[in-house]
């Protein structure tokens, strides 16, 4: 049976974007170290999908096909965390295809890659 090992994701200046993932997800380098060109942060327990950062060129996608979807408890967990989030780096996203009670804040990460922090408690 297969399982999600590692997200790869792009970005144009990859010790930014992983000091930018370190801090949002509490994760760190596998190996300990960063480079320019290629890096792997994983969980420091070990558990959970390691999220692979290659450096990039390509433009990003105002509506990617793939993001990552970031789980919070509930809606004061996900106000804090977005908060969090904004403090290090990411910006809101002016989306317009939010429904009308939405669980969910669209967000990018300094190198514009979209995500969105979930209100899992929302139903």
């Amino acid at each position: 049976m297969l399982s999600i090992g590692t997200i790869v994701m792009g970005a144009s200046d990859v010790r930014r974007a992983a000091a930018f993932w370190g801090w949002a997800l509490g994760y760190v380098p596998r190996g300990g170290e960063v480079s320019d060109g290629w890096t792997v942060l994983v969980p420091p327990d070990g558990h959970g999908p390691g999220l692979a950062l290659g450096r990039s060129t390509s433009p990003v996608q105002e509506r990617p096909r793939v993001h990552l979807d970031l789980y919070a408890a509930d809606a004061a967990e996900q106000a804090a965390e977005v908060t969090r989030l904004v403090s290090l780096g990411a910006r809101h996203v002016d989306w317009d295809s939010y429904p009308e009670d939405p669980d969910f804040v669209v967000l990018a990460d300094p190198e514009g890659n979209r995500f969105c922090v979930i209100d899992t408690s929302h139903g």
